[in-house]
Formats: structure tokens, sequence, C-alpha cells
């Protein structure tokens, strides 16, 4: 049985109207994104604000194509939302020194735009930081991490890889990567723990 907060239900609850549904979908994965986009900008971008940045428009991009998803099974949607942020990182770096990209960003609801989306985002600024600086502690955490460490981490627990997906990806022997997975697992553990004490 489907739990009614389960990514599935949020998201038939939002193709029959319901965007508060939706916006509790996104928001579900929106650290996760927000780390994966971090990584993914590498040296182009430092600031985290652009990782957020492209959080915020791959939400606008992906509310104004709901209705184009199709559910396949667990982890389908934040694969989708993934591909969507590479799209956007993508026409970021392509057009970072343009003055104007017309009809490539989505603009919010307001008085001159009266049929845009509404913000993702509508916490309050308290919440915002707080949400914003657990990110931020988080980054530090995996930055501190060797390189082959960091990565198994972003594609296991952010990208939710399988072992044998990662394997491939590497071009690893499966164990070779469930050891890699482990160490790196443990490391960051290692490193919480003394952030905490």
């Amino acid at each position: 049985m489907v739990s009614p907060t389960s990514t599935f239900d949020l998201l038939e609850q939002a193709k029959n109207g319901d965007r508060e549904a939706l916006s509790r979908a996104f928001e579900k994965h929106r650290r996760r994104l927000a780390v994966l986009a971090h990584f993914k900008l590498g040296s182009r971008t430092p600031e985290f604000a652009d990782a957020e940045d492209v959080v915020q428009e791959t939400c606008l991009r992906a509310f104004r194509d709901i209705g184009h998803f199709s559910y396949q099974s667990p982890g389908s949607f934040f694969r989708w939302l993934s591909a969507i942020a590479d799209h956007v990182i993508v026409d970021r770096v392509r057009y970072r020194n343009r003055e104007c990209r017309a009809g490539e960003e989505v603009r919010f609801r307001s008085e001159t735009n009266p049929l845009g989306p509404e913000p993702a985002d509508t916490k309050t600024p308290s919440r915002l930081l707080a949400q914003r600086e657990a990110i931020e502690r988080l980054l530090d955490r995996l930055n501190a991490l060797p390189e082959d460490y960091r990565q198994a981490i972003l594609m296991a627990k952010i990208e939710r890889l399988s072992t044998a997906e990662m394997a491939v990806r590497l071009n690893k022997p499966r164990d070779a990567v469930a050891l890699l997975v482990y160490r790196a697992v443990k490391r960051f553990r290692e490193l919480s723990d003394a952030s905490e004490a």
C-alpha cells in the first residue's frame, strides 16, 4: 500500500491539479538535488547560491512540464529532476555571459506575469537559512572526503544508484564498489561525528 505522502501519490495528486502536493514532492528531493547540482557545477561556479538557483529553475521547469512526467519506479522522479538540472546547468554555462535568454527562464507569478507559476519555495526566511546552513555543512563534509569517496557517496546516496549501476559507471567490479561505498560512508560518519563534537 502506497503511503499518502509517497512521491507517487503526491505526483498523482499534482497531475489532478493539487499544486501543494507538487510542492511537497519537490521538497522531498530538494536537498539531494541541491547537493547534486553543487557537484555537477563543480569549479565553474563555486558559490552555493548558484546550486540553489539551479534547483529553483529545475523545480520551475518541472512544474511547467509535470504533465510529461511518467512515474516508472521509486527514484524515477529524482532521476527526471536530475536530468532537468543537467539541462539547466548546460544552459547556464552556455549562456553565462549573455545578457538575456528570452523565453528560456521561467518567470514567477507577478502583476506583470499573472499566469506564471508560484515560487516553489514559500518557506519563511529563517527556515530557508536553516536549510541552507544544513546543506552547506553537508557540502563541507563531502568536500573533506577524498574524490573517490565523495563520488561514491554522491552516486550511492544522492543519485541512489545500485552497486551494479555504479560498477558500470566506474568500470570496477561490483564487490570493489560495495567496499568503496562502505569505506566512504564510514569516513563521512567520522567527519560528521568530529564536527558535532
